[in-house]
Formats: C-alpha cells, sequence, structure tokens
C-alpha cells in the first residue's frame, strides 16, 4: 500500500483521490471516510459509490464522540441553523474567527487519526484536498498552507520519517481543482458537497456556491445542479 486518502465524498476530496490513483494505481491506494456527527450521512453514501467506482478499498472511522460538546452547525447536537450566505459573507460577522460550520480542529484530528491507520497499513502518504479558497480569511484555518505544513512536519516526525502528508491542492483555488479533475474524468455526478442533506442540493449555503462558481468557472455546469 502508498497511500491513504481521506474521502470526504466531496469534489476536492475525490479529486485527491483520483490524484493518488493516478500516481499509484488503485490497489496500491486506501481511502478512509470519518463520521463526525455530521446531520446527515449523504457524504458518506457519496464515498461509498467513490470508492467503488475507483475499485480501492474503504475504510470507515466514527469520531462523533469527540465533537458531541460542540455548536458547530453541521452536527446534529447544534441547534444552529446552517448559514445560506457566501463563507465571504459569514466572514463579515466573525471578527476574523473560522465560520459556523467550521468543526473544531476536524482535519488536524483526521489526519492524526488517519496517520495511525496508514502506518498499520503500510502507507506512506497521505492525501487530503485542502484548498486555498476554504483557508481563505480563516474561514477553515486547517485548510491552510501554514496548516499544513505543520501537520506534515508533526506526522513525519512522529512517524520516525515513513509518513508524510499530501494537500496537492493547498495553493490552488477551488476551480483549479475543478480543472484538475475534468481533466483526469472525476465522476463528479457521484460526489456530494452541500451541507444539507436532502434528495437534491441547496445551492444556497457556502460549500454549494462555492462549487457552483468552481464549475461555472471551467465553462461546465456542475452535474448536481442540471435541471435546477
Amino acid at each position: 500500500m502508498k497511500a491513504l486518502v481521506l474521502l470526504s465524498g466531496g469534489v476536492d476530496s475525490t479529486t485527491c483521490l483520483a490524484e493518488a490513483v493516478n500516481k499509484y494505481g488503485n490497489e496500491n491506494v486506501l481511502a478512509l471516510s470519518v463520521a463526525y456527527g455530521q446531520k446527515h450521512d449523504k457524504e458518506i453514501s457519496s464515498a461509498e459509490n467513490i470508492a467503488d467506482y475507483y475499485g480501492v478499498k474503504l475504510l470507515k472511522l466514527d469520531l462523533a464522540k469527540i465533537f458531541e460538546s460542540s455548536d458547530c452547525s453541521l452536527l446534529k447536537g447544534s441547534e444552529n441553523e446552517i448559514p445560506k450566505e457566501s463563507y465571504a459573507a459569514q466572514l463579515e460577522s466573525t471578527d476574523g474567527s473560522p465560520v459556523s460550520t467550521y468543526v473544531p480542529f476536524r482535519n488536524g484530528l483526521f489526519l492524526s487519526a488517519a496517520a495511525s491507520i496508514a502506518l498499520s497499513h503500510g502507507c506512506g502518504e497521505i492525501f487530503y484536498g485542502a484548498h486555498s479558497d476554504d483557508a481563505a480569511g480563516n474561514a477553515y484555518p486547517d485548510c491552510s498552507k501554514e496548516f499544513n505544513d505543520a501537520i506534515n512536519t508533526a506526522i513525519y516526525i512522529g512517524s520516525g520519517n515513513q509518513l508524510k502528508v499530501s494537500a496537492p491542492f493547498v495553493g490552488m483555488k477551488k476551480a483549479d481543482v475543478v480543472k484538475r479533475g475534468l481533466i483526469l474524468k472525476v465522476p463528479y455526478e457521484l460526489t456530494w458537497s452541500c451541507y444539507e442533506g436532502n434528495e437534491t442540493p441547496c445551492g444556497m449555503c457556502g460549500t454549494c456556491r462555492d462549487r457552483i462558481a468552481a464549475f461555472e468557472a471551467n465553462g461546465v455546469t456542475d452535474p448536481l445542479m442540471k435541471g435546477e
């Protein structure tokens, strides 16, 4: 086994999986999907379908207990509504703090757990789909290049120089991620990004807005929004 990919079922992580498979071959790639107490399981179902499409083994990990005390609007235990506006608009009212859909240190936790799993399976690399749009304005600080550099150093040292973290899109915008994915023929129709768990995406939450714009920037329509 060469690489483990954190697979949420969304655009960025699926494109990451495509990169890993392109680099190592599907027989050398392992995917990991994490439940964290989110209000719906659509993204988990998407991750299952995507792993099947690429012919990679999917492991599942439940870390919901850790976030039980969080009031993050994405989580089942929160009474907060998921904002129906762009991240830029949300950041205007946060005074520099992360947005309400930021799950506390999620990427730090996921990558730490993934490191243990990766080492146990003989992997030398972890892929995850952080990109610069999510880090902008401190909306999701655990998607920044600074965070990635730090966690990569920690995991590399802590693993006895056996394991590194790769965020191939950390310096890219989401539109560039989609551009790369279109080249790799990523099955974006299988992905799910919306913070709501309805039959079709809401089209209004921060992640829906970013996703739609990323496809439009590439001159194509988001396959989940066709007919909307």
